[in-house]
C-alpha cells in the first residue's frame, strides 16, 4: 500500500463513507476499495496519486465536504429540500413484497425502464456468485430489479467504476445511499459534460452502513453455515421482512427484523455514519423509506402490507412521480410533513445532535468535516443543550485513536 496524505487523512479519521468516489476520480487503478478489517470498504492505493487526483478528492469527497447552495427553495431544517410529501406502495404485488417498504423506489425502476426513459438504472445489487459482496448492477429489465430488491445492509461502493457509466454513452438513473447520490452529485458538477446521461438520482433514507461482520453475526445466529450459503437477504418478502439464508442443502434459517437490524447490524454501523448530516437523501431527486406505523411515538415493526414514505426534493423527481401515479405504478397518499418525525424518529434525533458530533470529531483529531448550508445549527437548537454536549463529549472520547 502506497501512502497518501489526504486518503490516509480521511481514513484514520474515521471520515471514510465507503463510497468509492475516489477510484473513479483518481487516474484509473490508482486506488482499489477492499474491505478492512473492521469490515467497512475502504480505499488501499495502487500507484501514486497525481497532484490534480488529490485536489479533485479534496473537493468531492462526501465524506469530509457536503454542501447545498446558498438559496434551496422549500428547504424544510431536518428535512431538507421538499417539493411534496406523499407515502406510497408499487401497485405490482410482487414488486410490493420483495422490495423494501412499499417497493416504490423498485417501482420507479421498472417504471423508468419499461417507459423507455432510461437505458439502464444503477443500483446496488448482491453478486450472483457471493452471497455477502455488494455489487453495482446495471438494470435493464424488471427482473434485474427484481434482483436488487430489498434493502443490503452491508458496505457497498456504488461510485467506484461510475466513470465506466458515463463511458458506455447510455443514460440511467442512480439509486444509492445518501452519501452516493451527494458524492455523485459532486461528480456531475464538475463534470457537466455527463449531465444529460444520468436522468434521475433516487436515494433511500439511511441509518448507516454496518460492518460485513455484522452480516457473519446475523448468519451464525440464524444457526446457518456461512460456508454452505447459496443466498442470503436482509429483507424483504413482507414489510419489514425477515432476514432469509439458504444454504446449498436447502435449508432455510430466518430471523426477524427486530433482531437482525435492532440487536446486530445496527449496533456495527460505521462511525463515520455518526457525524452524518445527510442521512435523509437531501440530494436527491427522489428519496423513499419506510412509513413506519407509530405505536407510543416509536415505530413498531410489526408485519403488514409495505407502505413507503415517499419524498420529492426537486421538480424533475417531482413530475417523474406524477407520471408513474398517472401509469398506475404505484399508488400515493398526502402526507403532512409534520408526521415524517413520527415514523423515522432516528434521522430527526441524529440530526439535531450531529453539529455537535462533528466538533468533536473534528478536535480530535485536528481535522473537520465541512458541512455548509445543510441546517445543522437551526436543528441543533431544537433539542436542549445537555443531549447536545454529551453527544459531543461522548464523540470526542470515543474518535481519540479509533481508525475505521
Amino acid at each position: 500500500m502506497i501512502a497518501n496524505n489526504l486518503l490516509e487523512k480521511i481514513t484514520t479519521s474515521g471520515y471514510c463513507t465507503g463510497c468509492g468516489l475516489c477510484a473513479s476520480v483518481a487516474e484509473p487503478n490508482q486506488i482499489k476499495m477492499k474491505i478492512n478489517a473492521s469490515g467497512f470498504l475502504r480505499p488501499v492505493i495502487q500507484h501514486a496519486i497525481s497532484v490534480e487526483s488529490d485536489a479533485a478528492i479534496k473537493h468531492l469527497c462526501p465524506g469530509i465536504h457536503l454542501e447545498h447552495a446558498a438559496q434551496v427553495q422549500n428547504k424544510h431544517p431536518i428535512w431538507g429540500p421538499l417539493v411534496n410529501v406523499r407515502t406510497g406502495f408499487a401497485q405490482d404485488a410482487e414488486i410490493q413484497h420483495l422490495g423494501s417498504s412499499g417497493g416504490v423506489i423498485s417501482a420507479l425502476a421498472v417504471y423508468l425502464l419499461e417507459s423507455g426513459k432510461v437505458d439502464f438504472v444503477a443500483q446496488t445489487a448482491v453478486s450472483k456468485t457471493a452471497p455477502l459482496v455488494n455489487i453495482l448492477q446495471k438494470s435493464f429489465t424488471r427482473e434485474d430489479v427484481l434482483h436488487a430488491a430489498g434493502s443490503r445492509y452491508a458496505p457497498s461502493s456504488p461510485l467506484e467504476n461510475i466513470r465506466e457509466l458515463f463511458q458506455s454513452g447510455q443514460t440511467f438513473a442512480f439509486i444509492g445511499k445518501p452519501c452516493d447520490v451527494a458524492g455523485l452529485r459532486a461528480y456531475i458538477a464538475k463534470n457537466p459534460q455527463y449531465k444529460h446521461q444520468i436522468k434521475y438520482m433516487i436515494s433511500f433514507m439511511c441509518a448507516g452502513v454496518p460492518s460485513i461482520h455484522g452480516s457473519k453475526e446475523v448468519i451464525a445466529k440464524m444457526g446457518a453455515d456461512i460456508n454452505q450459503l447459496v443466498s442470503f437477504r436482509y429483507r424483504g418478502d413482507g414489510w419489514p421482512g425477515k432476514a432469509r439464508a439458504v444454504q446449498a442443502d436447502g435449508q432455510s434459517f430466518e430471523m426477524d427484523y427486530n433482531s437482525s437490524w435492532g440487536n446486530i447490524l445496527g449496533k456495527q454501523i460505521q462511525f463515520r455514519c455518526k457525524l452524518c448530516a445527510d442521512g435523509t437523501g437531501e440530494f436527491a431527486d427522489i428519496v423513499c423509506a419506510d412509513a413506519w406505523y407509530g405505536k407510543d411515538g416509536y415505530p413498531d415493526f410489526a408485519e403488514r402490507e409495505g407502505r413507503s414514505l415517499l419524498l420529492t426534493r426537486t421538480e424533475a423527481g417531482e413530475h417523474l412521480i406524477n407520471e408513474a401515479i398517472h401509469a398506475a405504478s404505484i399508488q400515493v397518499s398526502p402526507l403532512d410533513v409534520g408526521e415524517i418525525s413520527k415514523m423515522q424518529p432516528y434521522q430527526v434525533n441524529r440530526k439535531k445532535v450531529v453539529l455537535g458530533r462533528v466538533l468533536a470529531a473534528g478536535l480530535a483529531h485536528r481535522y473537520f468535516i465541512q458541512y455548509k448550508n445543510m441546517g445543522l445549527v437551526v436543528a441543533s437548537l431544537a433539542t436542549d443543550p445537555v443531549t447536545w454536549f454529551r453527544h459531543a463529549w461522548g464523540t470526542f472520547k470515543r474518535v481519540k485513536g479509533e481508525v475505521q
